[in-house]
């Protein structure tokens, strides 16, 4: 059987950064992905690393667009009171904007076809509220990269779902948020899953909204990973699963802290490669 890697990215916002440090790691282990597939921040990690190749000199360009974002204001930290805006109906300034520029800035431009992308198949994964299903973009050579993007990275309150033909799409986190399912989907073998979920985001500090939302996110986001690890177990699919937890929480739009997290990201899956090199059937491919 003609075996085939995915690197799987999930959805975390700035906690993205973490990936990033994971993926210096994988590279010194010699992995190589066949396919490379993402939702919500993850998917942009992933058309980065398509788009520049898996190489140090890629890494070291995706390395500088996350510096960069640190500067950009991507995601206002306001956003209780962007989704009190949102539920009465007030215009207010779109902040997806900002996000779009960013990617046209680092080559994700918006000439930019799925068939443009030679360095591995670039998989971007949105979310179909009115199926409740993954909508996996990339089969179809002709479509464009930034508008699966801005489609997997649309994240209320930030940026409201679009509407095209029968669907209702947004970020690709909200029905898998670690895209392993839709990998397996591809014809994956063999699964390197990057996950940014952070459950201390549900815990300390008074209930409220804000805990709600959390609590709420997290559940899915934990239900949703759980069902599709097992998935992936009944199939026989080895995974090499890289929990991506940095040292403290860091909220989904404070891009303050990428050189620490990229730096903690490395490091966790350095500890991970190590001590999984000999029972790991994945790690056999760079040994």
């Amino acid at each position: 059987m003609n075996k085939k890697l995915a690197f799987a990215f999930s959805g975390g916002g700035s906690r993205g950064a973490l990936q990033v440090g994971a993926l210096y790691a994988l590279l010194e282990c010699g992995l190589q992905p066949d396919f490379l597939i993402g939702a919500s921040i993850g998917a942009a990690n992933a058309s980065f690393l398509a788009l520049n190749g898996f190489t140090k000199d890629g890494l070291d360009r995706l390395t500088a667009a996350w510096r960069n974002a640190n500067t950009s204001d991507l995601f206002p930290a306001n956003y209780l009171w962007l989704t009190v805006r949102a539920m009465f109906g007030r215009s207010s300034k779109d902040p997806s904007r900002r996000l779009k520029d960013f990617f046209i800035t680092h080559g994700v431009t918006p000439e930019l076809r799925f068939a443009d992308v030679t360095q591995a198949q670039l998989v971007i994964v949105s979310s179909d509220l009115n199926t409740g299903k993954p909508i996996l973009h990339g089969s179809l050579p002709d479509d464009k990269v930034l508008d699966a993007l801005l489609l997997s990275t649309a994240l209320p309150p930030w940026f409201m779902p679009v509407r095209k033909q029968e669907r209702y799409l947004m970020d690709g986190a909200v029905v898998s948020n670690l895209p392993v399912e839709p990998a397996l989907k591809l014809g994956a073998t063999e699964i390197v899953a990057l996950d940014l979920t952070d459950s201390r985001e549900t815990l300390g500090g008074e209930d409220g909204f804000r805990k709600f939302l959390d609590r709420l996110i997290f559940s899915v986001e934990k239900r949703e990973l759980d069902l599709e690890m097992e998935l992936a177990e009944a199939r026989g699919i080895p995974i090499l699963y890289l929990d991506l937890t940095g040292e403290t929480p860091v909220p989904i739009w404070d891009f303050h802290h990428t050189n620490s997290l990229i730096t903690q990201g490395y490091k966790i899956a350095r500890d991970v490669i190590e001590s999984q090199r000999f029972t790991n059937p994945i790690l056999a491919i760079g040994s």
